[in-house]
């Protein structure tokens, strides 16, 4: 049997319904400016980035020889600290890695990491600095894509050598080679005790949709976006220099 709503019945559902129509009208307003700031500010870090990586290659502090045998870098600028007195810090900046089997092509697109509790940059520092960290072997590679992980304990790290010292320092066996810009000259310092995590959220708000790093880094799963443009340009100019890309 069909049952016929009276005008008042229906009249009162949609009174009912209409306030939570607009409600969620509203929220999807709010949102979307918020989302965009985010994406911008996304943006901008991979734009930072790339100055501090042409900074740290420019003051020769980060030899260009080390970047050639590198898997993959990390580019963190402008890692806050959060507190006077407090060892804990936060930041976030992208990561890309070499293309094909070998990590012998050009490099990929970036996907962002956030980093906490890298304190001794910012101890000697300052309130914020930045950090370049260069993964060195496959290990460190499948590591850092686990997600989540801890410097020390599930990849091992060293401050990184610099100058003249590089050429005739053994990497081997070391995941990470970790720098830090501390008093305006970049330095290798230790970071033992630092956690990088793939950033989920920056990630997807600048690639539309969810992805994770390792396809972002490995599967070239995404095209670089416009803010990351001038890191992979700049990565890939200095393979060329080199030549060193296939």
């Amino acid at each position: 049997m069909t049952q016929v709503l009276s005008p008042r019945t229906g009249g009162h559902i949609r009174k009912s319904v209409l306030p939570h129509f607009f409600i969620f009208v509203l929220t999807i307003l709010l949102t979307l400016p918020a989302w965009s700031a985010g994406k911008e500010k996304d943006e901008d870090t991979l734009k930072n980035a790339a100055t501090v990586l042409k900074e740290a290659l420019d003051s020769g502090k980060i030899p260009r020889n080390l970047l050639d045998q590198a898997k993959c870098v990390i580019v963190l600028p402008n890692v806050k600290k959060f507190g006077v007195g407090v060892g804990g810090s936060g930041g976030r900046g992208p990561m890309t890695c070499r293309a094909g089997k070998e990590f012998e092509g050009k490099w990929s697109a970036p996907a962002m990491y956030s980093i906490g509790g890298a304190s001794v940059g910012l101890q000697v520092g300052g309130t914020s600095t930045d950090f370049v960290l260069l993964v060195m072997g496959e290990k460190g590679v499948d590591a850092v894509l686990q997600d989540k992980t801890k410097l020390g304990t599930d990849a091992t790290a060293a401050a990184g050598p610099s100058g003249a010292t590089a050429a005739s320092t053994s990497v081997g066996g070391v995941d990470v080679l970790t720098y830090a810009k501390a008093k305006g000259l970049f330095a290798g310092v230790s970071l033992d005790g630092a956690t990088l995590h793939a950033d989920g959220d920056a990630n997807k708000r600048l690639y539309g949709t969810t992805t994770s790093a390792r396809e972002i880094v490995r599967g070239n799963a995404v095209k670089t976006p416009a803010g990351g443009q001038p890191l992979i340009s700049l990565l890939d100019s200095e393979l060329r220099k080199r030549g060193s890309s296939k």
